[in-house]
């Protein structure tokens, strides 16, 4: 049994109503270890965001889904750093039940936010921007990078400040439990 797949059962416990419940702690391992839990869940506020066309688009857009959002700038070394490995983790996880989302926050230029991503050689990601901050400054994001895990009814459930290995078999694990969460048992 793989890790991966070893975790995501691990984590997942039925609770006396028959629904599955989720414990994140023992899933935080490695970069993991970092995930703030948001407890209790928050949702997260409606704003504003726009895609690299120029059209409005709101993270609403994604209800349903696991969400990895990921705020960042082209001027964020750690960010540099961090965006190839959710390029990667949106290649190998990306589904109708799981999106990477990034949010370029602040002054951040198409040109600049294109060269970034050809730098990084990120090609899988979609790029959404918060020019004016608010979904940031309503989130209390201070510093880049910040990665929020939104769950599928559009909660906030955990928080990442600085960079992580996001395409790792400990985020993978996480991220995969719960994904696997909500879903219907499969049956025999």
């Amino acid at each position: 049994m793989s890790l991966l797949r070893y975790f995501a059962i691990a984590a997942l416990s039925l609770t006396a109503s028959g629904a599955f419940a989720l414990d994140l702690e023992p899933l935080r391992q490695g970069d993991m270890k970092k995930l703030a839990i948001t407890a209790p869940a928050v949702l997260l506020p409606e704003a504003e965001l726009l895609d690299d066309t120029g059209a409005k688009r709101s993270i609403a857009e994604w209800h349903g889904k696991v969400l990895v959002v990921n705020f960042w700038a082209t001027w964020c070394t750690s960010c540099r750093v961090e965006m190839p490995s959710l390029d990667r983790l949106q290649g190998a996880m990306g589904s109708d039940d799981f999106q990477v989302l990034t949010v370029a926050t602040g002054r951040n230029s198409m040109p600049a936010i294109e060269k970034f991503f050809a730098e990084a050689n990120v090609t899988q990601l979609q790029i959404l921007r918060d020019e004016r901050q608010r979904l940031s400054r309503e989130l209390g994001i201070m510093g880049l990078p910040v990665t929020l895990i939104i769950d599928r009814e559009g909660r906030e459930i955990g928080r990442m400040i600085g960079d992580a290995e996001w395409d790792g078999p400990e985020a993978q694990a996480l991220l995969a439990a719960l994904v696997a969460e909500g879903k219907p048992a499969p049956t025999n």
